[in-house]
């Protein structure tokens, strides 16, 4: 019972920041205008783009992961690009709808994250150089973030000031910080300990996309060079070597 409330609690979860973000959007589209003017990009709003988008590539990372075929991930990388937060929502509430009555009853966060040939455990290994390109991707676009973060400080000052929350720039948090709690039920999930999960969620809050992309790296660290990527979406436990073979007998 208790996963299965874990399941509906974060389909409502999504469907109702989903139908935030939307509302917010539709009101700032209305008493402000259309965002594509330039006083509206100022170095802290860039900065927050660049820290938007950069989150949106790692939920982007795991959509590719999880569809089937190329024309499918494709679109819902344009719906993540165009309607952010909004789109990051509908897709985990679609994922959590898809889940049978037994999966949501196991361990609805585990079948969630991985796509189905997964679960039963098949693909055991991969190319060597996918695990190290990710590596490599997100380190990169975590030192962006940070060059971005400290070069806007320098330049323009704090962010604490109240001139620079405009209509959109509020709008652009709310999408962001969408973003994150998405991310952050994925750092609860997966860290054993309840310090850990807070820890890290405190940070994702404070310094968002570069805290996502230093929790990325380690979880790549963490799994062997000739894994398969998609380990890192789940439990160190549940890809533990034993599980891991239990479930590839299975499928056979």
């Amino acid at each position: 019972m208790a996963m299965i409330s874990l399941a509906n609690g974060l389909k409502t979860l999504f469907s109702v920041l989903g139908t935030l973000m939307l509302a917010v959007l539709l009101y700032t589209l209305i008493t402000d205008g259309f965002p594509f003017r330039k006083d509206l990009l100022t170095p802290w709003m860039a900065a927050t783009l660049i820290d938007f988008y950069i989150n949106v590539t790692i939920l982007s990372a795991w959509v590719v992961y999880k569809e089937a075929n190329w024309v499918s991930s494709i679109l819902w990388i344009v719906l993540l690009i165009s309607l952010g937060s909004i789109a990051t929502s509908a897709y985990i509430v679609v994922q959590f709808l898809k889940l049978s009555s037994q999966e949501s009853s196991q361990d609805p966060m585990y079948y969630v994250l991985l796509r189905h040939p997964h679960k039963s455990g098949t693909d055991s290994k991969t190319n060597c150089s996918i695990v190290a390109t990710l590596r490599i991707l997100f380190s990169i676009l975590g030192v962006v973030m940070l060059g971005t973060l400290v070069y806007t400080l320098v330049t323009d000052g704090s962010p604490f000031r109240t001139e620079l929350l405009t209509p959109w720039m509020e709008a652009t948090l709310v999408d962001f910080y969408i973003n994150v709690a998405a991310l952050s039920v994925w750092v609860a999930y997966k860290e054993s300990s309840w310090i850990y999960a807070v820890f890290w969620v405190i940070l994702l809050i404070c310094f968002g996309s570069i805290t996502s992309c230093v929790y990325v790296v380690l979880q790549l660290f963490q799994i062997s060079c000739q894994d398969p990527a998609y380990l890192i979406l789940v439990r160190h436990s549940d890809r533990a070597e034993n599980k891991y073979k239990g479930l590839s007998d299975e499928a056979t």
